[in-house]
């Protein structure tokens, strides 16, 4: 059979044999049925009426009352009309409204992290044109600076020992509103909530507690689930910012589907709110499909997605996105399993967008560094490079120490195969500096791979629009199967049993 695989900025022609099993999010399985778009007023009144864990926001809030409403960057969620944020914020605006609260005293934070600080196209984007023109004039929509040392608080550690750093604004109002997205991530099972709070308006040292390989590389953390201690690490870390606030966020999320739709709306305290929403997120998100174990994964990977343009071409966060299917589909993966990709992997970096990447990755190729981890012990050396903190604050580039979540993850892929193979890199070269092989066509790499690793008779899986599509973790159809190997030996560790 012939399928069409994403490659740079079109497509390439795989001929894979006709027994090769295809997924495809949202249409090989369904997604639950989402909200209709005149329902959508009905569904967020009643979320914000009947908040789970926590008094109503006309209850909690009255004139003179200060509000800070912590927003999602474009990472996530559609921009469309009816989108989550959009939508959530109307309707936010308005209980706050009539409770009492002035709009001089709202402040809307773009929770953007380590990522870039949104630019006003971005803005413009998130909020849509009546939002952006009511409040971005008089600066009150400002994007997250986690370097902006006047406007964050350390507030000591958890009981880990993991410090707590927040942004300001949000720690001294207060109402503070975190508007989220329930969407399957490979750190940590999903978004929204306390993942949310934890990584989007602190810095990197707090990241650092969690978004290194001493938690990424566990056996809990692969496969992607909800009982890693990562995820135990973003509760302990925002339930001890709501601790020394004195109070807790007022958190709204919505389950989305495929097409980044409302499936369900939550609203309320996220330590009896977010059990709760992944109930129903877990329906859409861990899909319960697969009949075997598969030796072959095959996809392919556009030059733009998730992260910006340059994600499918720049070396280290091509081995990210491979290690997040990985993550993903572990649990229907072979204990020999292959992954053939296509990537036009052209030498395109980005620098914009990841001025130290090029560093780190040529700093890689040196000085006894065998894996990916090796480059960990540099974390601190660039998380604190004036120049690319200056880019990360003024020119709308990722944070330097973001380079090291994106190294610790991308080591998860070479953990968990036999090999991989990038087809169609046009400077493979950058490909085989990070340890993959490299051949012209899925063909000549299905071959190889026969050869060498995985038998004439491989099992494949075919992911077309893997990267264009909110992906799902995809699971064994038999649930009692997704710990066990193809031999039916049981293995550990991985959270999901």
């Amino acid at each position: 059979m012939k399928i069409d695989f994403e490659y740079g900025q079109g497509t390439m022609t795989a001929e894979l044999p006709d027994n090769t099993d295809i997924f495809i999010p949202g249409e090989t399985v369904p997604d639950p049925d989402y909200i209709p778009e005149d329902k959508l007023e009905e569904a967020y009144l009643d979320s914000l009426a009947h908040p789970i864990g926590m008094p109503t926001l006309s209850e909690l809030a009255h004139k003179g009352t200060t509000v800070t409403i912590i927003v999602p960057d474009r990472v996530k969620g559609g921009e469309q009309p009816t989108s989550h944020r959009k939508m959530s914020i109307k309707y936010i605006l308005q209980e706050l409204y009539k409770a009492g609260v002035e709009k001089k005293d709202i402040l809307f934070i773009i929770s953007n992290g380590l990522h870039p600080r949104s630019k006003e196209s971005d803005v413009k984007a998130i909020f849509g044109k009546e939002l952006f023109d009511e409040f971005w004039h008089s600066g009150q929509i400002i994007s997250h600076d986690s370097e902006d040392q006047e406007h964050m608080v350390y507030l000591g550690t958890t009981h880990r020992g993991d410090p707590v750093y927040m942004n300001k604004y949000v720690y001294e109002c207060d109402l503070p509103i975190l508007i989220g997205h329930v969407q399957g991530n490979p750190y940590g099972g999903y978004s929204g909530g306390y993942k949310h709070s934890a990584t989007g308006i602190t810095n990197w040292r707090c990241i650092a507690s969690h978004h290194v390989p001493s938690v990424m590389h566990r056996p809990d953390f692969t496969p992607v689930n909800g009982g890693s201690l990562m995820r135990d690490k973003f509760n302990e870390i925002s339930m001890h910012m709501e601790e020394k606030m004195g109070h807790p966020f007022f958190c709204c999320d919505a389950v989305l589907d495929t097409c980044s739709r409302q499936i369900a709306i939550y609203s309320g305290y996220a330590k009896e709110m977010m059990p709760i929403s992944w109930k129903i997120a877990d329906k859409r998100t861990y899909v319960h499909w697969a009949e075997k174990k598969y030796d072959i994964l095959v996809f392919g990977m556009p030059q733009k997605f998730h992260y910006g343009d340059g994600m499918g071409t720049n070396p280290i966060m091509l081995m990210q996105a491979l290690s997040a299917q990985v993550l993903r589909f572990k649990r229907v993966m072979s204990d020999h399993c292959v992954i053939i990709c296509s990537s036009i992997c052209n030498g395109y970096f980005h620098d914009e967008l990841w001025p130290y990447l090029r560093e780190q990755y040529e700093m890689f190729q040196h000085d006894h560094m065998n894996i990916l981890p090796d480059m960990n012990r540099y974390g601190e050396y660039f998380g604190t490079n004036e120049e690319y903190i200056r880019k990360y604050r003024f020119c709308n580039a990722f944070h330097p120490f973001h380079g090291f979540s994106m190294m610790a993850c991308g080591h998860i892929a070479e953990m968990n195969t036999s090999a991989i193979y990038l087809v169609g890199a046009q400077e493979p070269g950058y490909a085989r500096g990070m340890g993959l092989k490299t051949r012209e066509t899925f063909e000549e790499a299905l071959e190889d791979a026969k050869k060498k690793f995985v038998g004439e008779n491989p099992n494949i899986l075919a992911l077309p629009m893997t990267f264009k599509k909110s992906a799902v973790h995809l699971c064994m159809k038999n649930p009692e199967e997704d710990c066990m190997d193809e031999y039916g030996h049981r293995h550990g560790g991985c959270g999901c049993c």
